[in-house]
């Protein structure tokens, strides 16, 4: 019963206008814009750093065994 009352209440949030009345430059734009893609370079990154590292060390291992060999 309390959840159905919440999930009202959610709705009728949601359904109703809400307006800022606020002016957004578009240096603010821009910021917004440098920030999520900074976010995006910055998770791509790590990933690349987690991923390449490890193959680059197995691939030189590689090559050290077949120099040696």
């Amino acid at each position: 019963m309390l959840n159905l009352i919440y999930i009202k209440i959610t709705f009728f949030l949601i359904i109703l206008p809400n307006f800022a009345l606020a002016y957004v430059g578009p240096g603010m734009g821009g910021g917004v814009i440098v920030a999520v893609l900074g976010i995006f370079v910055a998770i791509f990154l790590a990933l690349f750093g987690v991923i390449y590292y490890p193959i680059k060390r197995m691939i030189n291992k590689k090559k050290k065994i077949k120099k040696i060999e």
